[in-house]
């Protein structure tokens, strides 16, 4: 089929064939801008598609609300690059590696716990997704059929919760 990657987004992971939907969601859960990978892939990894696709859709200013899983200097540096705000908390790992660098370790960056309170809004928007029985167990033989499914559920989700 063309268009249509050679893994068909499926991957092992442990819990056996799966595929990772990776998501952009609002203040009311209602996800943007989806993207799938294979389910071993990686989170930080797919973010840059997402910002590209989100910005080719939207022109409003957004604050990025993300997990440890994108706490990565280059990531920080490509959110800053875009000018794109974001509140992303250290792992403990960075944060004992800049000690250890002493005063040479730099700052840390900033993190607004209160912001940071919000980020349940994706995981939110997923169990909205998780609703739709077709999503949560990937039926479809073909990876654009299934994003076809993502994105029909996103919709709906959307249009139900705005109106």
């Amino acid at each position: 089929m063309p268009g249509e990657p050679a893994d068909h987004a499926l991957g092992r992971s442990r819990g056996g064939w799966t595929t990772k939907i990776h998501a952009l969601t609002d203040a009311l859960c209602c996800p943007l801008t989806v993207a799938l990978s294979p389910g071993q892939a990686g989170d930080n990894p797919m973010l840059a598609p997402l910002l590209t696709a989100h910005r080719g859709i939207s022109n409003g200013g957004f604050r990025l609300l993300a997990d440890k899983a994108y706490s990565h200097p280059s990531t920080r540096k490509h959110l800053r690059a875009l000018r794109i705000p974001h509140t992303i908390p250290q792992r403990s790992d960075q944060i004992e590696h800049r000690k250890t660098k002493g005063s040479r370790g730099g700052r840390p960056p900033g993190f607004n716990p209160d912001l940071y309170r919000h980020r349940n809004t994706v995981e939110r928007g997923f169990n909205r997704l998780k609703n739709w029985r077709g999503i949560a167990t990937r039926y479809d033989k073909y990876a654009l059929t299934y994003l076809g499914g993502v994105l029909l559920a996103t919709t709906v989700t959307y249009h139900r919760v705005r109106n």
